[in-house]
């Protein structure tokens, strides 16, 4: 019987171990897509508790708590800190099989050195020693992110950030890790949303015109695109309900944005056709300014309305989405190519039941303009566990090139995140050591480590062309 999570945990192979210890454990991380706060990263926060760094944001924990059946007071209410985390580690105690029981685990012995099972029995030690840590130096959110050995962080950034915290980190020499923006239009694009007009007039605000016209927005997009470059972006994010091929004309678009600006609704075929053209015209920008694209989509997002009404988005109750139509992902990509306008780009369906379809999409748009130009991103949200990231691996493996991957992401709002890395490398490694054991590699360890090392660190850092700090 392997022991409870030690430092062999899921290397399950000589090999596994070797590749694991040798190359991916000392590789530094590069988080090129989280939700961090600019801001707590410059004011170097502090937690008065780790229910104020663990609980506070994460819609994973409360979304297990509330399977568990735990009152919403000690989720998202106003129980006490102490109370909160009293909870989640009764909760946590029983989670066999979920992620977060892996991840919580991790965090606590890489941060905090307890290497212990956290339960109902033993949550109150772990309250206390939590919470002396966390004021000792080295547990700010600088100093996490220190400890953690990240080289570069991109969080997500709306184009009328003004990306005042990126700019005062990358003047400051005492902070090593280069944070930088991420460009996400999703408002801009987004016309179907009753909030659209009033963003619309605030990136008028920001840019200093009357954006009128789909031609005035594209200026204005633009403009804010100059900006995010000249503070160190090269990559930028959309959330889609699925990658559409909607073409229209100028003028059908010019008419449907003209419509919505007088404040009537669009129909579905409207809000696709906007969507297409908006899309369009930001991968040619990407192109142009040599910048990633990345395209998240799959997910249905809100689906509880009355707890919607009562906390808002990103509260735990999204799913997947069963509708991501390879042939218009495929259509879309093609026409991007067929102008020339097609960037880096990464490709995450929340649903894994698209690995196939990804990954086959993928091999339709490669060329010598990088290595994997066109990749499948790394398993997402609900798909990041043990066998979510061990089917996304072999499915890119069996249908591109593993060797070309850019690896994990975070996609989160801790900063006690970063062991999902480690647990992604660990699950690599583990995978490349059983194909070697049972003959379906050479046992060539300089080349699997050059596999792994590209994988776990080397790889994002040249596919996504990060300026130096």
């Amino acid at each position: 019987m392997a022991a409870f999570m030690d430092k062999d945990f899921l290397l399950s192979t000589p090999t596994a171990r070797r590749l694991f210890h040798e190359t991916a454990e000392g590789c530094p991380i590069i988080d090129y897509h989280c939700h961090l706060n600019p801001k707590e990263i410059w004011e170097d926060v502090r937690y008065e508790n780790i229910t104020r760094v663990w609980l506070g944001g994460d819609h994973y924990k409360w979304r297990l708590m509330r399977c568990a059946g735990v009152d919403e007071k000690y989720i998202t209410g106003d129980a006490s800190d102490h109370d909160k985390f009293i909870k989640w580690a009764e909760v946590l105690g029983k989670a066999i099989g979920n992620p977060l029981y892996h991840w919580s685990h991790l965090e606590l012995q890489r941060y905090f050195g307890w290497y212990g099972a956290l339960s109902a029995k033993t949550a109150e030690e772990v309250w206390q020693l939590t919470k002396e840590k966390l004021q000792q130096p080295g547990f700010s959110a600088r100093g996490l992110i220190t400890r953690s050995n990240v080289s570069i962080v991109c969080t997500t950034d709306d184009p009328v950030d003004s990306l005042e915290y990126h700019e005062k980190l990358a003047a400051d020499p005492t902070f090593r890790t280069n944070v930088l923006p991420a460009w996400r239009p999703d408002k801009a694009m987004n016309i179907e949303k009753a909030t659209w007009k009033d963003y619309i007039a605030q990136l008028s605000a920001v840019t200093g015109m009357t954006i009128h016209s789909f031609e005035a927005l594209k200026v204005a997009l633009q403009l804010r695109m100059d900006y995010f470059a000249a503070h160190g972006c090269t990559l930028s994010d959309h959330a889609l309900n699925y990658v559409m091929n909607a073409p229209a004309t100028e003028e059908e678009v010019e008419a449907i944005m003209a419509r919505r600006l007088r404040g009537e609704a669009v129909t579905a075929e409207e809000e696709a056709a906007f969507k297409h053209a908006f899309m369009t015209f930001a991968a040619g920008e990407y192109t142009r300014r040599k910048w990633a694209m990345q395209l998240h989509y799959g997910c249905r997002r809100d689906n509880n309305k009355t707890m919607f009404e009562r906390l808002g988005p990103d509260t735990g109750y999204d799913c997947i989405d069963n509708y991501a139509p390879s042939a218009q992902t495929a259509a879309f990509l093609g026409s991007l190519e067929a102008a020339g306008k097609l960037p880096r780009t990464i490709l995450y369906s929340l649903n894994p039941n698209d690995n196939q379809a990804i990954d086959t999409i993928c091999g339709c748009f490669q060329s010598s303009e990088a290595v994997t130009k066109v990749q499948h991103g790394s398993a997402w949200w609900f798909n990041d566990h043990f066998q979510g990231m061990t089917d996304q691996l072999t499915s890119l493996a069996n249908l591109g090139y593993l060797a070309g991957f850019v690896g994990m992401l975070t996609d989160s709002r801790s900063f006690l995140s970063y062991p999902r890395h480690e647990y992604f490398r660990r699950i690599l490694c583990r995978l490349l050591g059983e194909w070697v054991e049972d003959g379906r590699f050479p046992d060539d360890f300089d080349l699997l480590s050059e596999i792994v090392r590209g994988v776990s660190y080397e790889n994002a850092k040249r596919w996504f062309g990060f300026p130096e700090k």
